[in-house]
């Protein structure tokens, strides 16, 4: 394996783009993807998200599906990671928790995922060891009951017995990774700990699956992101996730808002037109017994009579742009820091390397200020993004020369 990762193994991930069609999925290649590799100087290895219309179309017409792949390959975009979280339905007017349905309770998840690991054997590129799958965390934690626990865990169990026959098949091992969210059944590192050293291994001595293929195939994506959000030290999240043998298949590089004072006025009409109504933005604070207190959504934690206290500070799950400390002012200030710590903490430990993808999905929902005008101006954004990553993964020394 290289030490470090290449210029041309950064991804962003493509869920920032609307469209559910292979078509639209084809548009994006062409239209963002590539202008973002041309943009910084090489080719690029995306992290496409391909929702369910497509991914089915893509495994029932062959013609299409050798369409798609040509036109990978005509834009020089490589395929090492996907995104298999949102199912569908991502650039609705209302997502919110939608986007945790259908959940892995449930088939139509399971043959979705499956779907998508079947194409990713088919284009992943000859020099990656394995390609991966970010998922959602099970499902959202309102309403999950034991049942729904032991579902998902038959589900997943065998869904790594399926993915260790396709490596037989086709010689390409692809992993399919976790990725904790705040609000979700998986939301803490201590969540994901017992999952996988707990729940899963149960699950598949019932289901007859080797425990091999849970390691072979299973693991974590870690969104710095939501980790951030939860308070967590996201170093010792990681050092305590290997230290269980999980594996980290894939880390999205993402960035949450904070707002340090919430108990000011201005904070607070700062905070206020980042509460847009497609997406969840959940709200976490730690108070000063050291609890973890906790907001469904910035409408719940915004309301005076029955939202968060004021006198410590907000992390709200909004993704922004990597690069950035501050959001206007200090009134708003983000978890950049995490980034840094996580980049530290893969400088010391050189046998782990995921793949690294910028998911900041929200450049079309931040406020108008903010959001880009157009597509060229898109484009740039997300270059910028990337670029600044290199930056940083070279001033750690993680870049391959």
């Amino acid at each position: 394996m290289t030490p470090g990762w290449r210029r041309d193994e950064l991804a962003y991930c493509s869920n920032v783009h609307a469209g559910e069609s292979v078509d639209a999925l084809a548009q994006t290649v062409a239209r963002f993807v590539a202008p973002v590799a041309g943009a910084r100087g090489v080719a690029c290895r995306a992290g496409l998200w391909i929702g369910a219309a497509a991914v089915h179309e893509l495994a029932n017409v062959p013609a299409t599906r050798q369409r798609f792949i040509a036109a990978l390959a005509r834009h020089a975009v490589g395929l090492t990671t996907l995104n298999g979280f949102p199912f569908g339905g991502f650039h609705d007017a209302v997502v919110k928790a939608a986007v945790y349905a259908p959940d892995w309770c449930t088939q139509e998840r399971y043959d979705y995922s499956l779907a998508l690991a079947e194409l990713l054997a088919d284009v992943l590129p000859a020099d990656a060891e394995e390609g991966s799958i970010s998922s959602l965390p099970l499902g959202y934690r309102e309403g999950w009951r034991d049942h729904h626990h032991r579902l998902a865990a038959e589900r997943l169990a065998r869904f790594a017995g399926a993915l260790r026959a396709l490596w037989a098949r086709s010689g390409r091992r692809i992993r399919l990774c976790l990725e904790m969210e705040p609000g979700c059944v998986l939301e803490s590192t201590d969540d994901a700990i017992r999952w996988f050293t707990e729940d899963l291994p149960a699950a598949a001595r019932r289901n007859g699956v080797p425990e091999a293929a849970l390691g072979d195939h299973l693991g974590v994506c870690f969104d710095i992101c939501h980790q951030a959000v939860m308070f967590e030290d996201v170093a010792a999240s990681l050092g305590r996730l290997r230290a269980a043998g999980i594996a980290i298949g894939k880390i999205q590089v993402s960035s949450a808002l904070e707002v340090p004072a919430p108990e000011l006025r201005q904070s607070l009409a700062a905070l206020a037109p980042f509460d847009e109504p497609r997406y969840l933005h959940q709200v976490r604070c730690r108070a000063a017994d050291g609890r973890l207190l906790a907001a469904a959504d910035l409408p719940e934690a915004l309301d005076e009579a029955a939202g968060l206290p004021r006198n410590c500070a907000w992390r709200v799950h909004f993704h922004l742009p990597i690069q950035e400390s501050e959001i206007g002012d200090a009134r708003l200030r983000t978890t950049r820091q995490a980034i840094e710590e996580v980049l530290r903490f893969l400088a010391l430990t050189p046998d782990l390397r995921p793949h690294l993808e910028v998911e900041t999905y929200t450049w079309n929902v931040l406020p108008p200020a903010l959001r880009p005008r157009d597509d060229d101006s898109l484009i740039r954004a997300l270059a910028t993004e990337l670029d600044w990553l290199e930056g940083a993964l070279a001033r750690h020394r993680l870049l391959a020369r």
